[in-house]
């Protein structure tokens, strides 16, 4: 087996709060100079660049996955990743049916809808900054219906995230794992969160510059990059195993 290097929570310039200069194409070219193996493309309510994403990690020999950041009712942001881009539209066809309002870009910014080659396509109108009307469980749901992975956003932050909005981690919500956002460590985080004991813990960069892609990194002990693999990694089955920060370092050589 083989330790692939992750970033699973990567925005492009269609999240309003993203730079314009995080294109597909920026952005794989970025992740392959900072040695991301896999990255995962998860844009605010939205999955309309992942499959530009995915094209434009082929030319640079990186694995793109298809995801969404998803923010619910309780204003909770949670990561939707997919197997192919298919699963993932299917999810924001059932965000955009829950998702009000209209994005005004001089509030909130532009969401540009873009292809593997940089070329603007589109641009989104929608609210995508905006909370869903779709309640926490009823979001875990639909993403596990889907065959998706589910993962509590940056848990440790005082904002969107699980813990401080709600004060918990109920224990019947099916996530496939918990994102400890790159500010502190996972010891530091077990200290100050007894909840996160028993879920599998990964660490990513939430990069809305291209600077910051790759910047923190998820190790995954698996024989390929595939979504499965990563599925099995999550679980810790067939000897797959998520390897945290500085001994996956060390194991990188």
């Amino acid at each position: 087996m083989k330790l692939y290097r992750a970033d699973m929570h990567i925005h492009t310039c269609l999240s309003p709060c993203g730079d314009w200069g995080m294109s597909p194409k920026a952005i794989a070219r970025k992740s392959r100079q900072m040695g991301m193996d896999i990255i995962a493309v998860c844009d605010h309510n939205t999955a309309e660049n992942a499959g530009s994403a995915i094209r434009a990690g082929q030319n640079y020999g990186i694995t793109v996955l298809p995801g969404m950041e998803i923010c619910s009712k309780e204003e909770v942001h949670v990561l939707a990743i997919f197997e192919t881009v298919d699963r993932a539209l299917a999810m924001q066809a059932f965000v955009y049916d829950h998702l009000p309002g209209k994005n005004s870009p001089n509030l909130w910014g532009d969401q540009i809808v873009v292809d593997e080659n940089d070329e603007v396509v589109d641009e989104n109108s929608r609210l995508l900054i905006g909370a869903t009307s779709l309640s926490l469980y009823e979001v875990v749901d639909k993403v596990n219906y889907f065959n998706g992975l589910c993962i509590a956003s940056h848990i440790d932050r005082p904002a969107f995230g699980i813990i401080s909005n709600l004060g918990f981690i109920p224990e019947d919500l099916r996530f496939s794992a918990l994102e400890v956002s790159w500010r502190i460590s996972m010891r530091e985080a077990a200290g100050l969160i007894p909840d996160i004991a028993g879920f599998p813990c990964i660490t990513s960069s939430d990069a809305h510059y291209i600077e910051d892609v790759g910047k923190a990194w998820t190790g995954l002990m698996m024989e390929a990059p595939t979504f499965t693999e990563i599925r099995n990694a999550f679980e810790g089955r067939l000897g797959r195993r998520i390897v945290h920060r500085d001994t996956a370092r060390k194991e990188d050589g």
